[in-house]
């Protein structure tokens, strides 16, 4: 199944997405970084239907869209441009860690979702749906495994601010939706370029 081979994907790139990310966490001292417009609008997220990912805890009904709608808000609501953009998130599965034995076992929590972002005033979808992966960032707490140090809730809300920084950058890397020129494109370098079929 196609969430089950991302998931394996997603856990061989786990460190390399917690160092990522580090830079990129919620922080409301830190100055804005520039979207333009951008103001948030509707947000809308469901989590009816989402699939529990290899061994995990069960989130119940609603939890995810509460704690989702909690830290997108917190992440993008600071913006207060012009012009309003919906968010429609779709969560489509998840693991919580459970306690497993260290060094030997240590499940990972994660969480996937689709995300689509929509102009309010022109009522047009500003590109096909996108799906995003995150997992718990490494730390003392999780470094041993999340299931161990951290109850079902710490484990959603850390998910869930991870995913807001997530569609965040995602949103950073089309500055033209907003009004703002776009991102330079990159250019090949000569051992990129394409060569001769011989």
């Amino acid at each position: 199944m196609l969430l089950r081979l991302l998931v394996r994907m997603a856990s061989f790139l786990a460190f390399a997405f917690a160092l990522a990310g580090c830079a990129s966490r919620y922080d409301p001292e830190a100055p804005l970084i520039p979207m333009g417009d951008f103001r948030l609008g509707h947000l809308i997220v469901v989590d009816e239907g989402a699939e529990m990912l290899l061994v995990s805890r069960k989130a119940r009904p609603g939890e995810w869209k509460a704690a989702l709608t909690e830290e997108v808000q917190r992440q993008l609501g600071r913006y207060e441009g012009d012009r309003f953009y919906n968010i429609g998130i779709k969560v489509d599965g998840y693991a919580l860690a459970i306690p497993g034995i260290p060094v030997v076992a240590k499940p990972q929590s994660m969480l996937v979702v689709t995300v689509s972002v929509w102009d309010d005033a022109g009522r047009r979808k500003l590109d096909e749906p996108r799906r995003l992966i995150v997992t718990e960032k490494l730390s003392p707490e999780t470094f041993i495994g999340s299931g161990l140090t951290q109850n079902r809730h710490k484990q959603m809300r850390n998910l869930s601010r991870n995913m807001a920084v997530a569609i965040h950058r995602y949103l950073l890397t089309h500055p033209e939706w907003f009004g703002m020129p776009p991102l330079p494109e990159e250019k090949e370098s000569p051992a990129q370029g394409g060569g001769s079929d011989n």
